[in-house]
């Protein structure tokens, strides 16, 4: 052969190679795709305030500290830390390998070193309400203008400073939620009011593209610094969340492979996915796997106790022993086992879920199915079977009305007449905040993991529409106890004030708790290191997927 021959020959052989290798590499892209039932409204972490949006978020930015499956409290873009003696000062001291995502809004497009005065610009702007949902999360900072005082601080570079007014023990709890990401004040700058669609932050996974309620896509951040034992994460190279909001249409789409994971016992049918027993049916297990957990999630009912509000004023709820009656009148155990094939746990000791850390449940003895015991209260009302007593409109969105179906059903067994009201989901959240319902279905999810987070609910200055208290509930020792427990350091002597708020609220009974639930995902077999913890966090930076 001559030369120009073998030269050419040479250059067709890299250029079949270059071609083979590129091919090679899209088809060993590893995209993790999973469908939300809901809506995410915002990719700005100032507004992570629904799972929806935290768990997108989660994958874009990252804070001071993060919680793990155990939900502890881990070091994130913090390293190390220390708290004062008299538990009123955190000082972080930050990594220094952490860059924000490349963004044309830095010089030369490149992501810039996190610095610790990028935490106070993005604990700053979290006061600011009209960005913010970190409301109730904020007294906790010591703030006084007149000495002076922000609640946190850049000392340096590397280390950021945290003053609160009170020790709180949960504290560092609090921080590893989403609203306390890092953010980088020049993209916020440029974007203003869309940085929620055009986020950047630290996190394992760059927002890429967001198709309105279609698609939003992540790419894999090659900058990111975290690692498993040697390997960069994440192992991904890229995130689909897509946006199918029926029910059944998703569940074929998992069907088919086109999702790698739908989340949430209401994300599939379960009489036809589960057995009786809470398990994956025969025909499913080798096509897929089950991931289920406790979740800090409490399903309840509530009742609107406050006599001032129109709503109240007139109902029979006011009185304690039809509450009360109420109580006794529901089987959990029946609801738990025909309405959700045994997901989640009947809530027979009270309000605060199982799975918390050092809570014993046990220590609360609550509600259990007694009909005759709930007649006996109805009598003592002056309502002896249930006679004389108007009927009483149970509010609840078109997501739970089967559940409303059986409650109605189970309390008209004790001469309690009930009138299930559907409301849309967004008239059903503004009549709860601004009390214009009696009665009503919601739930409360933890936001860190601590039972002060549940008994805020009961907390006579945390009335809605500006906090969580939607019965209006106010009990004057309950406030002491809570209080209390707020700041005191000793963890037995603080879990003791927790066990007597809980069983104020039982003899108060301004809710009918009815089950603790669990974390429910359908996962495909080819995905692993997909963790699930009780937060229902959704951590994708060390999965894998094998095509």
């Amino acid at each position: 052969m001559n030369k120009p021959f073998l030269f050419v020959l040479a250059c067709f052989c890299f250029l079949s190679s270059c071609s083979s290798d590129k091919e090679e590499r899209k088809k060993e892209r590893t995209i993790f795709r999973y469908n939300e039932l809901g809506i995410v409204s915002s990719l700005d972490p100032a507004a992570a305030s629904n799972f929806e949006n935290i768990w997108a978020v989660n994958q874009i930015f990252n804070g001071l500290v993060q919680m793990d499956d155990s939900i502890l409290v881990r070091p994130c873009i913090a390293k190390t830390w220390e708290q004062s003696a008299d538990g009123l000062k955190y000082v972080f001291h930050l990594r220094s390998d952490v860059f924000f995502q490349d963004n044309a809004s830095f010089p030369g497009g490149k992501g810039r070193k996190v610095l610790a005065s990028d935490f106070e610009y993005s604990f700053e702007r979290l006061f600011n309400q009209s960005v913010s949902k970190a409301a109730d999360l904020l007294e906790y900072f010591d703030r006084n203008a007149s000495e002076g005082l922000k609640g946190f601080y850049a000392k340096n570079d590397s280390t950021f400073v945290v003053q609160i007014k009170k020790p709180f023990p949960a504290f560092l709890g609090i921080l590893t939620m989403k609203f306390f990401s890092v953010v980088p004040h020049e993209v916020v700058a440029h974007y203003k009011s869309d940085f929620g669609r055009n986020p950047v932050g630290t996190g394992p996974f760059c927002f890429l593209v967001w198709k309105e309620g279609q698609k939003i896509l992540l790419t894999k951040n090659e900058n990111y610094f975290e690692q498993e034992a040697e390997h960069k994460l994440p192992y991904l190279d890229a995130v689909s969340i897509s946006f199918i909001h029926d029910r059944e249409a998703a569940w074929l789409n998992f069907l088919k492979g086109n999702v790698d994971m739908i989340s949430g016992f209401d994300a599939f049918n379960a009489k036809e996915v589960l057995t009786s027993g809470g398990e994956l049916k025969h025909i499913y297990k080798n096509r897929f796997t089950m991931q289920s957990t406790p979740f800090l999630k409490t399903d309840y009912l509530g009742f609107l106790v406050n006599d001032g509000s129109a709503a109240a004023r007139n109902s029979p709820l006011r009185i304690k022993a039809i509450r009360q009656a109420i109580n006794y009148g529901i089987d959990r155990e029946k609801m738990i086992k025909y309405l959700r094939n045994n997901i989640g746990t009947p809530a027979v000791h009270g309000f605060v879920p199982q799975g918390l850390p050092d809570y014993d449940n046990n220590q609360v003895t609550g509600y259990t199915y007694n009909p005759e015991k709930a007649k006996q209260l109805l009598y003592l009302a002056g309502f002896p079977d249930g006679k004389g007593l108007p009927e009483i409109t149970l509010s609840t969105t078109k997501q739970y009305l089967d559940l409303a179906d059986h409650i109605r059903f189970q309390l008209s067994q004790i001469g309690v007449k009930v009138l299930i009201e559907v409301v849309e989901d967004g008239a059903f959240r503004e009549g709860v905040a601004n009390s214009k319902i009696s009665f009503f279905r919601k739930s409360w999810v933890g936001d860190f993991p601590d039972p002060i987070n549940f008994l805020a609910l009961f907390y006579g200055n945390n009335f809605s529409p500006n906090g969580s208290n939607y019965t209006h509930f106010r009990n004057v020792r309950f406030d002491c106890l809570y209080d209390k427990a707020m700041y005191e350091q000793s963890d037995s002597l603080r879990r003791s004030y927790y066990y007597e708020m809980e069983r104020i609220l039982i003899d108060e009974a301004p809710v009918v708790p009815l089950y603790h639930d669990r974390v429910v995902r359908l996962v495909q077999n080819n995905i692993t290191g997909l963790s699930v913890n009780a937060m229902n966090m959704l951590n994708l930076k060390m999965v894998k997927k094998i095509n």
